[in-house]
């Protein structure tokens, strides 16, 4: 496995990390016994980013992963947690805390649920329109200095929030959402994290599974499952963006990958400091995914994969209207 460097601190980490999410919640059922063996065949291949949140399954994912820690021996492993996001019994989303009081609150219940004395990467989830970030930054900044968190990273937000978070703390990485779909991170704030010095973890690689290779119009969700109410996923948006896998596909196989391969190599070749987060829940498609560290592209690959797939073709937002109204990252670049 091959690896990569996160932030100017030197946080080393495999060349893709894990996503874990699924295996808990956002697209229906997952199955446990394959969601552990996954994580498994992760560790075994060399993969030591793990990325998850507290508001997964409610705690559900981090006790997940602290199993398949504690059950399988492996070198380091970096865990990522995300935390702030507010969600009630029945799941709904009540919105965002990221008070100091409930910085500190929240990373104790992520620590017991890991099993880990310290988290390596601590992130708010979004920005709190009602906390300053130099206030949350600085709640974990308090978490290092005693101990409890060893780097600090954000998630979907703009340069000029960056710029205020670093002022604070140093800043290991930026996670948001890149991949051939969405390219906004393309208008400014790559730029300003490789000013910074600030890695990417890149979630959404293959846009929820639309640019895998595997999605098609037959497929059923369950009321659970994310992509119900995602706009890519609805009506001529579908077809629309199926038109662009397909095309997507003729570039795969005259280079013998799979689409996913594609789309995850094309990450891969955007930076050296940028960490596409795989969403694999089940064995196969991990092993997929994988197969894209055996392609280096050329630029005249890179160029055919772009023209397949141009930016700002997407049809449909990445999220609904609500969901995009509380992205920082989508205010200003």
């Amino acid at each position: 496995m091959r690896e990569r460097t996160l932030g100017k601190n030197g946080l080393v980490v495999s060349s893709l990390g894990l996503g874990c999410m699924g295996m808990s919640d956002m697209y229906g059922p997952a199955d446990r016994t394959e969601s552990l063996a996954t994580l498994h065949a992760a560790l075994d291949a060399g993969i030591t980013l793990l990325d998850t949140g507290d508001f997964y399954g409610m705690g559900h994912n981090e006790m997940l992963i602290g199993e398949a820690l504690a059950t399988r021996s492996a070198g380091p492993v970096r865990v990522s947690v995300k935390f702030g996001a507010q969600r009630g019994p029945d799941g709904n989303w009540l919105g965002y805390d990221a008070r100091p009081q409930a910085v500190k609150t929240a990373a104790a219940y992520s620590l017991k649920r890991l099993g880990v004395e310290a988290i390596d990467i601590y992130r708010p989830a979004r920005l709190d329109p009602n906390v300053p970030i130099e206030e949350t930054i600085g709640a974990i900044a308090d978490l290092v200095k005693d101990g409890y968190v060893k780097h600090i990273g954000l998630s979907e937000v703009g340069s000029e929030t960056i710029r205020r978070a670093a002022a604070v703390h140093p800043i290991v990485d930026l996670q948001i959402e890149y991949s051939l779909l969405s390219r906004g991170i393309e208008d400014g704030i790559l730029d300003t994290c490789r000013e910074l010095g600030i890695g990417v973890t890149a979630y959404g690689v293959l846009s929820r599974g639309l640019i895998s290779g595997h999605w098609d119009k037959t497929k059923t969700m369950t009321g659970a499952d994310f992509r119900n109410r995602s706009p890519r996923f609805q009506g001529d948006n579908l077809d629309r963006n199926l038109v662009l896998v397909e095309a997507l596909r003729q570039v795969a196989e005259s280079r013998n990958a799979s689409v996913a391969q594609i789309a995850i190599a094309w990450v891969l070749a955007k930076g050296d400091d940028i960490v596409p987060l795989i969403g694999a829940r089940r064995r196969d498609r991990l092993t997929e995914a994988l197969g894209a560290l055996d392609f280096t592209l050329t630029a005249a690959d890179i160029a055919a994969i772009e023209q397949a797939a141009p930016k700002g073709a997407a049809a449909g937002s990445r999220y609904n209207e609500l969901q995009m109204a509380s992205l920082d990252s989508e205010r200003a670049a």
